[in-house]
């Protein structure tokens, strides 16, 4: 039993560890613990600042080491399904995703400015994630906020443009009743998931032009699993992490675009 983190990194028997912590710490104990020769599953968002996932994973490939961050829903069978599916939709025009739910504890470090909380920073990932998976990385964003907590978005929404002229819509709130969707729309059809993130109940419907509607099961897996088994294969050597130094790059320019849009009012180039 160790008493500190301090203690953890320096056990030679730890081989990996696992960062569940408030969102402004992730960064810096992911670099002390690949400094420390730790392989490391950071908890998403990895960090609202690009440069700061150029840090982390310059300090993993500095070491020689794993970082991945955790996104557990990427690796549920619904969400390789859905990729799967996508040529059904044909052309690909919109994309609609949803994440909420009621936080009732004012002192709950996800309304915290100072710990980099909010609404974005917790559900809103998820929904970045999920149109950044099937449409790419977003050219544009723009956002409007509601803050609530001690100076926190409690509520963004958002509209993204993608290449061809593919827009995506999300939501987000932590002061809204428990709702998330992922829908993806084209000229031939509609994905529609009515459990894309915690993937308890994982089916998706496929919509078609003529209005018949297709429900494709997928197997039932918990998905902090799958993305568990993930990491370890790629702490074994077997292969690279599903989600690596791009992915997490694409999040983070994605997410610090939507807080510029929402703090100016603007709509936002998302950087390349």
């Amino acid at each position: 039993m160790h008493g500190s983190y301090e203690e953890v990194l320096a056990d030679p028997d730890v081989e990996a560890v696992y960062i569940p912590l408030p969102n402004a710490l992730h960064v810096d104990w992911s670099v002390r613990a690949l400094e420390a020769g730790k392989h490391v599953l950071c908890e998403k968002p990895l960090s609202r600042h690009p440069e700061e996932v150029e840090r982390a994973f310059d300090a993993a490939e500095s070491a020689g080491r794993v970082l991945a961050e955790a996104f557990m829903w990427r690796h549920h069978p619904q969400a390789h399904r859905l990729v799967e599916l996508l040529p059904r939709v044909g052309e690909l025009r919109l994309v609609r995703a949803s994440f909420s739910f009621p936080l009732g504890d004012p002192d709950d470090v996800r309304l915290s400015r100072q710990l980099e909380g909010g609404a974005l920073m917790d559900v809103g990932c998820y929904c970045v994630s999920g149109s950044r998976l099937v449409a790419g990385e977003p050219l544009e964003v723009s956002a409007t906020e509601v803050m609530g907590g001690d100076g926190v978005d409690a509520r963004l929404a958002a509209t993204l443009r993608f290449e061809d002229d593919v827009l995506g819509h999300f939501d987000c709130a932590l002061d809204c009743a428990n709702r998330d969707e992922l829908e993806i729309s084209g000229w031939d059809g509609t994905l529609l998931l009515r459990d894309p993130w915690h993937s308890r109940e994982p089916v998706i419907e496929v919509h078609a032009a003529d209005g018949s509607v297709e429900h494709v099961e997928v197997a039932r897996e918990n998905p902090y699993a799958c993305e568990l088994r993930d990491f370890a294969a790629a702490v074994a050597g077997e292969r690279e992490p599903l989600l690596g130094r791009d992915d997490s790059l694409g999040q983070a320019r994605a997410i610090s675009a939507l807080y510029e849009s929402a703090a100016t009012g603007r709509p936002v180039p998302v950087a390349a």
